[in-house]
């Protein structure tokens, strides 16, 4: 008998009549429901079978598979059906869905490749992206690609996006859809705030705060942490204290039938302590709960385009991510959270964690938009645009792995996106295919994108982890770490139809397949500087000393840091030099080189930024080398130019008149802006430059005054001079601001009496301000109102300059008075 959403208890069921209405007439829906108000499970089954769906499926995303496999199950057992039959799950290399599958479960990845099969989506009538507070990259770009569908091939595609905690003004304002808001059943959370953490004592620190937990609340007890490594440490800590709890890790990697041990109930009925990521955060209902232990960091991983590589970094939560942490002790009753900061730190937390796109590597993204004929991004409607620089990084690999050209997807590329992994790993695989060695291709492939499966002092070289891989695999004893990587290396060779292969491996091999995924990160030793190497993208590392790869001229590197410097290499493998000729390229190089002289022009034998062989050469084109003079402006402009003292007052005047009259287009003259566009305006002084000596010689004053618009030009002194002539006939220098503030004019009291109104300039429009001088020329008094100041200030400041200066003449009455320059003795 299939299953009466209305007979549900939960407080989902209180919209689902309004749900059905707007969805009935309308396209777009937003859904607001605190976690537990059974909006993941209730609400898609509710819509099964409404009339707009006429036998079309439903599509749910989720972000985490543990959640996507949990929700499939918890809604069939619901329907009384198996996983699989009307209710069933996609993730990446599993999938449990059939002919009669009616709602599909999937991970955010597995939407945009159905998108791509199929840009209509013929069959799906209505897409829930769930849990989109989460913000995850797969997830804004699947709702980019709906909505793009959704106008130009199905208006009838209904998208419904469901969240606990989001910003929904600004999402509404996007898809154009009211919010319908659940109030749900969220209990009563008591917050204890524990005081201030330390990062390095993490698992210690959290164990405490457990053990204290433990003792003073009843019930099952859920922790949040930062990664695996801290859940394991503090696993180990609370097992020798609390022997008769059932502790459980949580956390991606985990092997699914210890997910699911984690949040059902203890099979003994034990109390049970849950040791968590923020997998844990949403979705998923772990049975139980009445106490959370919030450690207040998480781990995510953060792109770094200058580098093209991606760092996994430890931050603290968000507000909204602490409240949902916090709410998962409020689902069965009323329950209590330990947070381990201070209430003064909750204070200073972000609000809203950063969405994905603005921090992840766009290779994927752009290839998506790419195999879609999309070569502008923006040309979709973004929730936030990805960011400009990543998206350049992004196009720059893509072309060097000719997956692109001229921004559009080449057959290669094609090829590429067909394939479940990163570009680069895709890349590889098809080389490897092409030279006969998919197999190793397939068990590398695995590795990158596992855990390294070995200790950290067993060195750098991957192709130790390929001998290990293919010699437990050979002998059927497989342990936890390598069977992670089995599985996914069993899954690449599924697709390309190939067995297993537990020869020994050729090392040289290994690293000419990584130099396919990583063609940037081919190194080469540095002369003299041991265990020290040159990427090809210009970057340096470093391995330790005693590595087994130190001592190697030539280095294929998989993992390394994004550290700025000197970076250290994590995993990579040996190369033969003599593999590398297809690589090189010979190109004429003109650059700037500061500490060698200036400019030097070369013939080059290179990989990438890496030189084996230099000539000089002697007439190296002129528009070159002001390129190349003007990428070293950009980067260290401010040591290079002569910033004199004239220029300086020059930009300030320019930069208070853009400020000060808005609607005149003065341009942005701040020195960073300048650099950044110098070629705009110094290309021309750049004949015969060659050395930082004949930089220093350009007269910036000049350069920099003819680049205004010839009436601005004109007017500059005009509507900013550089001096005023004051009553005593002394023209005195006006100090301009760069901030835009009111110019200072320092002068000397006496050669002020007389006057009635405060200077002026820029037409009348701005007074200046006056810092009134004593005759030692010490500040008096600092005004914009000289009226003002000789009415009511002036006699104040009269009685102790009188006594301070007595013999200088200061009148009972100042507006009557002669300015003077110098002493005017008394009569």
């Amino acid at each position: 008998m299939a299953f009466d959403p209305y007979s549900t208890d939960l407080p989902i069921r209180e919209v689902l009549d309004d749900t059905k209405k707007h969805l009935a007439t309308s396209n777009c829906l937003i859904v607001n429901a605190p976690p537990g108000a059974g909006k993941s499970t209730v609400l898609p089954l509710a819509l099964l079978n409404e009339p707009w769906l006429s036998g079309q499926k439903i599509l749910m995303l989720e972000p985490r598979r543990l959640a996507a496999r949990s929700i499939a199950a918890r809604m069939s057992d619901l329907n009384g059906t198996q996983v699989g039959k009307e209710i069933g799950y996609r993730v990446r290399f599993d999938n449990r869905v059939s002919e009669a599958t009616k709602i599909e479960v999937v991970t955010e990845g597995i939407l945009t490749r159905m998108l791509h099969s199929d840009n209509a989506l013929e069959g799906v009538g209505l897409i829930i992206f769930d849990e989109f507070h989460e913000r995850s990259i797969h997830a804004d770009v699947a709702l980019a690609l709906c909505r793009e569908a959704q106008q130009v091939l199905r208006e009838d595609l209904r998208i419904v996006i469901m969240s606990a905690t989001l910003d929904m003004p600004q999402l509404s304002d996007l898809l154009s859809s009211p919010t319908i808001a659940s109030k749900g059943r969220q209990y009563p959370v008591d917050v204890l705030y524990t005081g201030e953490n330390d990062l390095m004592m993490l698992p210690e620190l959290t164990a405490r705060t457990i053990l204290q937990a433990s003792r003073e609340q009843p019930g099952d007890i859920l922790a949040f942490f930062p990664g695996e490594g801290e859940i394991r440490k503090c696993e180990e800590l609370l097992r020798k204290e609390l022997k008769s709890f059932a502790i459980h890790p949580l956390y991606g990697q985990l092997p699914q039938n210890k997910q699911f041990a984690a949040i059902m109930p203890d099979k003994e009925g034990k109390r049970k302590i849950v040791l968590a990521t923020s997998i844990a955060e949403t979705s998923l209902t772990i049975e139980g709960i009445t106490t959370v232990v919030d450690t207040g960091f998480a781990r995510k991983s953060k792109f770094d385009p200058s580098s093209g590589l991606s760092k996994l970094v430890t931050v603290p939560v968000s507000i909204d991510a602490a409240d949902q942490r916090a709410g998962r002790a409020g689902r069965l009753g009323p329950g209590v959270c330990y947070r381990m900061w201070t209430k003064a730190t909750h204070a200073q937390l972000q609000a809203h964690r950063t969405p994905e796109i603005m921090e992840a590597d766009l290779a994927p993204l752009v290839l998506d938009l790419a195999k879609w004929g999309i070569q502008n991004p923006n040309d979709l409607v973004w929730l936030d645009p990805p960011p400009s620089g990543a998206l350049a990084q992004a196009r720059n690999m893509l072309h060097e792995i000719e997956a692109l050209e001229d921004d559009k997807l080449t057959q290669h590329g094609e090829e590429l996106h067909k394939l479940p992994c990163h570009p680069r790993i895709a890349h590889m695989l098809i080389k490897a295919a092409e030279e006969d060695a998919l197999a190793l291709g397939t068990d590398i492939g695995a590795l990158l994108e596992e855990r390294d499966p070995l200790p950290k002092e067993s060195g750098i070289d991957i192709n130790l982890r390929l001998e290990e891989l293919r010699r437990l695999r050979g002998e059927n004893r497989l342990g936890k770490k390598f069977a992670r990587i089995e599985k996914v290396a069993q899954s690449y060779r599924q697709l390309f139809k190939i067995e297993a292969d537990n020869s020994p491996v050729d090392p040289f091999e290994t690293g000419l397949l990584l130099c396919q995924a990583y063609p940037e990160r081919i190194a080469h030793s540095r002369p003299g500087n041991n265990a020290q190497f040159q990427l090809a993208n210009g970057k340096l590392a470093m391995v330790g000393h005693r590595d087994d790869l130190a001592h190697e001229p030539w280095l294929a590197v998989a993992h390394m840091d994004a550290r700025d410097g000197m970076g250290k290499i994590f995993l990579a493998a040996p190369l033969n030099p003599r593999d590398l000729a297809p690589l090189v390229q010979e190109r004429e190089m003109v650059t700037w080189d500061t500490r060698k002289g200036g400019l030097i022009a070369s013939r080059d034998l290179r990989i990438g930024s890496i030189v084996l062989q230099s000539k000089p050469i002697d007439d190296p084109d002129e528009e070159e080398i002001k390129q190349a003079i003007c990428k070293a402006l950009i980067k260290e402009g401010e040591q290079l130019l002569n910033w004199s003292e004239h220029v300086i007052r020059w930009q300030a005047k320019v930069l208070s008149l853009r400020k000060w009259n808005p609607d005149e287009g003065w341009p942005d003259v701040s020195t960073r802006t300048l650099l950044a566009n110098c070629e705009q305006w110094i290309t021309p002084y750049l004949e015969g430059v060659e050395t930082p000596e004949d930089l220093k010689k350009i007269d910036l004053s000049e350069v920099l005054h003819f680049s205004l618009a010839f009436d601005q030009q004109q007017l500059l002194d005009e509507l900013t001079p550089n001096q005023i002539e004051v009553p005593s006939g002394s023209k005195i220098k006006l100090e301009y601001r760069t901030d835009g503030e009111a110019p200072f004019l320092k002068v000397r009291l006496q050669e002020m009496f007389g006057l009635a109104e405060t200077p002026r300039i820029n037409q009348g429009k701005t007074a200046v301000l006056l810092q009134l001088l004593s005759p030692g020329f010490k500040p008096v008094q600092i005004t914009s109102d000289l009226k003002s100041f000789w009415n009511e200030t002036y006699y104040e400041v009269r009685k102790d300059l009188k006594r301070r200066y007595p013999k200088h003449h200061w009148p009972d009455d100042p507006w009557i008075a002669e300015a003077v320059r110098g002493v005017k003795r008394k009569k």
